[in-house]
């Protein structure tokens, strides 16, 4: 007998709970039909997928194994019904995206409004936050699309390839800091300054890493690591930091007076940003329509940008 939606739903809702009360009440069912449902997945996959203990229950090392097929699979049914309800005229669809701080300041917005004007019956959920976390929510099924600095595919998650664009990453500080007055400024004058930046294993971490290795410097003095966008304004604005970030994402405080871009020659901020999806499943139409209006706005900006156009 084939798996069915509510035995992946209830899989799914007993793993999240982590007990079978806590399962049952969410899914509005007594305990013990509950526990039979299981019992009949398990007979029918034959393995145990939990192993029940007096504090509750956990994944054996089959039923951990199983989740993220089950997810899948669950969000594969989910998306085909909402699918068939859009072409039957009783849902439209929703975008579920997920942008590192640069795009969602800049090219999501855009992409968005002209989105809506080819299909105003669509509705997005966006998400921002720094790339770790939208990888994992791609692969947690939590989004359907990740907008980002380009990055080595993995089993999970692979690049768009015909969906990517640039932009520049600099050097900021406040206005007023002493650096923004100095002429001939080299990469080496910011050593001793006092940084705020996105964690390691971050793109912009990673990114200032290689800006600093390519003039043959250690990385500058990093107090402050936060994956808050307002905490690293803050800090630049209000408390004397150089940051790193993408010309996008200061944008409204250098138009406001507030940062600007240190005038340092040399340095090469300029990186591909790309869209991603999971590497397994299909892609939901909603999504499909988003990344249509995307390819078409970055393919005009891009050429824009090239000299001589």
């Amino acid at each position: 007998m084939p798996l069915n939606i509510d035995q992946l739903a209830t899989f799914a809702a007993i793993v999240k709970a982590g007990s079978l009360g806590r399962a049952a009440i969410a899914l509005n069912m007594t305990q013990p039909a509950l526990s039979r449902a299981m019992k009949r997945l398990e007979h029918q996959l034959g393995v145990e997928l939990f192993e029940r203990h007096s504090k509750g229950i956990q994944l054996t090392e089959i039923g951990k194994a199983f989740l993220p097929y089950a997810t899948s699979l669950q969000a594969e049914a989910n998306q085909a019904l909402e699918e068939i309800r859009a072409l039957r005229g009783a849902a439209k669809g929703t975008v579920r995206v997920g942008a590192v701080a640069s795009i969602a300041s800049s090219i999501l917005p855009q992409a968005i409004g002209n989105t809506l004007q080819a299909s105003p019956g669509l509705r997005f959920d966006v998400v921002e936050g720094v790339w770790d976390l939208l990888a994992a929510g791609l692969a947690k099924h939590e989004i359907d699309i990740a907008l980002g600095a380009e990055t080595a595919d993995t089993d999970e998650i692979v690049a768009i390839r015909d969906c990517c664009w640039t932009d520049t990453s600099r050097v900021v500080a406040a206005v007023g800091h002493p650096l923004a007055r100095r002429p001939r400024l080299t990469l080496a004058d910011t050593l001793e300054e006092r940084w705020t930046i996105p964690p390691q294993g971050t793109g912009p971490h990673q990114h200032l890493e290689r800006i600093f290795a390519g003039q043959g410097l250690g990385l500058p003095d990093i107090v402050v690591r936060t994956r808050s966008i307002t905490v690293l304004k803050s800090l630049v604005v209000g408390s004397g930091f150089l940051s790193w970030m993408a010309e996008p994402m200061f944008e409204p405080e250098r138009r406001a007076g507030l940062i600007a871009p240190l005038a340092i020659p040399g340095i090469d901020g300029g990186r591909t940003l790309m869209a991603f999806r999971r590497r397994r499943g299909s892609l939901p139409l909603p999504s499909h329509k988003f990344l249509d209006a995307l390819r078409k706005l970055t393919s005009v900006q891009d050429r824009r940008a090239q000299p001589g156009l």
